[in-house]
């Protein structure tokens, strides 16, 4: 089967289970994991962050960050098709008591107009805005990623007016290996990151959520109230650290695989449109008369493994273990 529903079915390689086994380990609840806390050093320098906690997933990492930005009664804003509000199970409520004031934005992506006229005015009758977050890329918006113009006027507003500016950076490598922007003004435009390693990098789980020293000392805690506090944790972390070092530079290669993708895709009867392709997701948007589960238990029949993605829309991810040979059959198979 050619697998594209996700870049989180990725397979540790040869490398990463030999660094996993070898790594030292320690009881992580007790900060005693070596190879947690080099981890964590490792990614604070590279986004030139105070401090870092590894956690078990995107979804912990962001709504730690969202319980520790947000008192109950208060406001995340964050674009309709954020991660952090549809796919994270009703969390911004759950966890922190919070509201959310959604906008419309770009594929995803907002701007600083947009932010500006939705923080809410200082009235009693009002909700607080507390916390802006952004997601880079966006996964609802086909992996489309912010420019550096547009994230450094959004940084600075925020600044201004004193609201926390979070990152749900669950694609943030993709994202840097699209733009040419670098880890360290990630980390001076944003308040708060939070960075997955089990996608486009491989690892087989494991986030990071960075932010300063009084920010993570908080996060710790709350990871604690959350069940996510682990022991030997070391041999994920192992992963995480032989992912950066060695499955960072190759994003580019499911980049341009999956732009592949979108031009095999154009023109063909059944598909109405493709959404732009910049980094590894591929959306297309179906005939009317065709129906996404229709179309997927059809593709699924032919040995493309790919996810609905609404009624009419079908989602593609490259990764890792999608390469040329996987790519020649699926335009082979798309083409009949």
């Amino acid at each position: 089967m050619i697998e594209l529903r996700s870049d989180t079915f990725t397979l540790p390689t040869v490398g990463m289970r030999d660094a996993m086994f070898s790594a030292p380990l320690g009881d992580d609840v007790f900060g005693e994991d070596p190879t947690v806390n080099n981890l964590q050093v490792k990614v604070a320098e590279l986004f030139g962050m105070e401090n870092a906690l590894f956690c078990p997933s995107g979804t912990m990492t962001n709504q730690i960050a969202i319980s520790a930005h947000v008192s109950k009664g208060q406001e995340v804003i964050c674009d309709e098709l954020s991660h952090i509000y549809l796919y994270e199970g009703g969390g911004i409520m759950a966890n922190a008591g919070a509201s959310v004031k959604l906008l419309k934005g770009d594929l995803g992506r907002l701007s600083k107009d947009q932010i500006a006229n939705a923080i809410s005015p200082d009235d009693i009758h009002a909700c607080e805005s507390k916390l802006v977050s952004l997601e880079n890329t966006v996964n609802k918006g086909g992996g489309s990623i912010y420019t550096s113009e547009s994230l450094q006027e959004i940084a600075d507003f925020c600044k201004h007016a004193s609201i926390p500016l979070h990152l749900d950076g669950a694609r943030i490598f993709n994202a840097m290996a699209a733009s040419g922007q670098n880890p360290k003004q990630f980390g001076q435009w944003f308040d708060s990151i939070s960075v997955c390693l089990s996608k486009g990098l491989g690892a087989p789980i494991g986030s990071v959520l960075l932010g300063s020293n009084d920010f993570i000392k908080k996060a710790r805690r709350i990871r604690k109230r959350l069940g996510g506090g682990w022991r030997q944790a070391g041999l994920l972390a192992a992963a995480g650290i032989y992912a950066l070092d060695n499955q960072v530079e190759r994003l580019k290669d499911d980049h341009a695989r999956a732009t592949q993708i979108g031009l095999a895709c154009e023109g063909l009867a059944w598909v109405s449109e493709v959404m732009p392709v910049t980094t590894n997701i591929v959306i297309i948007k179906l005939k009317d008369d065709i129906k996404a589960s229709l179309k997927v238990a059809e593709l699924d029949s032919l040995g493309i493994k790919c996810a609905p993605f609404g009624p009419q829309y079908i989602r593609f991810v490259t990764h890792l273990n999608f390469d040329d040979e996987a790519l020649y059959k699926f335009i082979k198979i798309i083409k009949q």
